[in-house]
């Protein structure tokens, strides 16, 4: 495992992807400092966040005890994940073959069920006109692959055996269930998966991790002005 001296940077927000970083490094029990990111104000587009996650997107991370001594910054949740997994030895297995177990399910993660039950969220709840197909669309393809979730977990208690970065990636998409329009009666794999990651005090501590700020965005019109409707930035 790896020595940690100071304390990583992580540029976060409390949101599902902002937790699988948070959650990560209480795992870990590595020391770390939060940058909060307001997203919601538009702080994702300031220079000096755009030198370390180009995409303006939160969560980052910047690790003063980066590979060989200099400082690395690393953009995008699932290359944190794996970085420090690589990094601290845990919950990332050292094994090809464990690697790629893992490392499907996380791929599974960032492709599908993120984006997926991010516009179930979207088309539900933050939509200015309710759109039928598009809420039937997402709806039924987050309930899709909650049943891909639930089946695979009938056969092993976590995602790739072991407890790993594939569940802490996920965790935080299902706890909103409810506001993806699933029920977890109907998943009881999943729901037995979800109770029990939820109950992992590192998980909780990482969720807990700047709540305050977190609220309902379906009434903050300022937010969604900068969140939706993106385009290029010269």
């Amino acid at each position: 495992m790896a020595a940690q001296t100071k304390a990583i940077e992580l540029y976060y927000w409390p949101t599902p992807n902002g937790w699988k970083i948070s959650v990560m490094l209480e795992e870990l029990g590595t020391p770390y400092e939060v940058k909060f990111v307001n997203i919601g104000r538009g702080e994702q587009f300031e220079p000096s966040f755009l030198e370390i996650s180009p995409n303006n997107r939160m969560p980052a991370i910047i690790d003063p005890d980066g590979p060989d001594g200099p400082p690395i910054s690393v953009f995008e949740s699932g290359a944190i994940l794996q970085y420090l997994g690589r990094k601290f030895g845990r919950f990332y297995p050292a094994d090809e073959r464990g690697r790629v177990e893992v490392d499907q399910w996380l791929m599974w993660q960032m492709g599908g069920l993120g984006p997926m039950c991010g516009q179930a969220h979207h088309f539900r709840q933050y939509a200015p006109e309710q759109v039928p197909y598009a809420i039937e669309r997402y709806t039924n393809e987050v309930n899709r692959l909650y049943g891909v979730m639930n089946k695979r977990l009938a056969e092993c208690d976590f995602l790739a055996g072991d407890y790993s970065i594939a569940d802490i990636a996920c965790v935080g998409w299902v706890r909103p269930y409810k506001n993806q329009g699933q029920s977890l009666d109907d998943f009881p794999n999943l729901k037995r998966w979800f109770e029990a990651i939820m109950a992992r005090p590192a998980v909780e501590r990482g969720m807990a991790v700047g709540q305050e700020f977190r609220r309902n965005l379906a009434d903050d019109k300022q937010a969604q002005k900068v969140l939706f409707g993106q385009k290029a930035r010269n």
